[in-house]
């Protein structure tokens, strides 16, 4: 269903248009027997990370926000500074490619079973886009997982879950294509360039999935404590792809 965004001044752009996938409630059926399958075997298997979040039970915004919170509390210790750097995956789901997901799948010890029905379920897709009560015709679809559908979020974080790794004096927490740098060390400075360079071996690792990260939609904070409340506020940016961004006041993440 495509649906016009009122207020629009033009409708001559596909971002003017709100589209709501519809799905057949018998293949949701099977798609949420499937994902439950999968996500079992992917824990068992170690294929998703501990603080990788989203579509898992107990692993929601609230847990990803308070796991956050409580480690930047953790790290921060006399004289110690920490920073936290937030980004967002581009058009993460349009990027997902079948072939390497299996490969992610199969190397990971997922069932083939469960393998060749994932392969199947995103190969020769097609869908129909209906403007103002009139379908159209069916159009062939290759970009990745449907929206709308109970596994299309659990595929999603099996394909990025090779991006993540193991930060020493910091961490890295994700909520599906949301992802937070936190680190720490003697200055806030210092922090920048492990943040710059945590940054490049993370888009390096993205690259070789086919997906990026949103310069737009990127965002800084340092850290303070309370002692540190009248003390000056560090003021020092990060250069990213060419662009500087300056640390905020405050960052919203996860609608927290």
């Amino acid at each position: 269903m495509v649906l016009d965004k009122p207020g629009k001044p033009s409708y001559e752009s596909p971002s003017s248009f709100r589209i709501i996938v519809l799905i057949r409630t018998f293949s949701k059926i099977l798609e949420r027997i499937i994902a439950a399958r999968l996500l079992a075997a992917a824990r068992l298997r170690g294929l998703l990370l501990p603080k990788q979040c989203g579509s898992l039970r107990v692993l929601r915004t609230y847990n990803a926000c308070l796991t956050l919170t409580n480690d930047v509390k953790t790290l921060q210790r006399p004289r110690i500074k920490v920073s936290s750097l937030f980004l967002d995956i581009k058009a993460g789901f349009d990027n997902v490619d079948n072939n390497t997901l299996a490969r992610i799948l199969m190397e990971g010890g997922i069932p083939p079973y469960l393998v060749s029905w994932v392969s199947s379920f995103l190969g020769e897709r097609s869908c129909t886009l209906i403007f103002q009560g009139a379908p159209g015709t069916p159009a062939p679809v290759n970009v990745g997982p449907p929206q709308g559908s109970p596994i299309s979020l659990l595929l999603f974080l099996l394909y990025v879950a090779p991006v993540h790794f193991r930060i020493p004096r910091g961490l890295m927490i994700s909520y599906v294509d949301d992802f937070a740098l936190t680190v720490a060390s003697l200055s806030y400075r210092g922090n920048i360039r492990r943040l710059e360079e945590l940054y490049d071996r993370l888009a390096r690792k993205a690259s070789c999935l086919g997906v990026s990260f949103s310069v737009a939609k990127t965002e800084l904070i340092h850290w303070r404590t309370l002692s540190l409340r009248h003390s000056p506020k560090c003021v020092s940016p990060i250069q990213i792809k060419g662009e500087v961004f300056h640390p905020s006041n405050s960052v919203r993440w996860l609608r927290y």
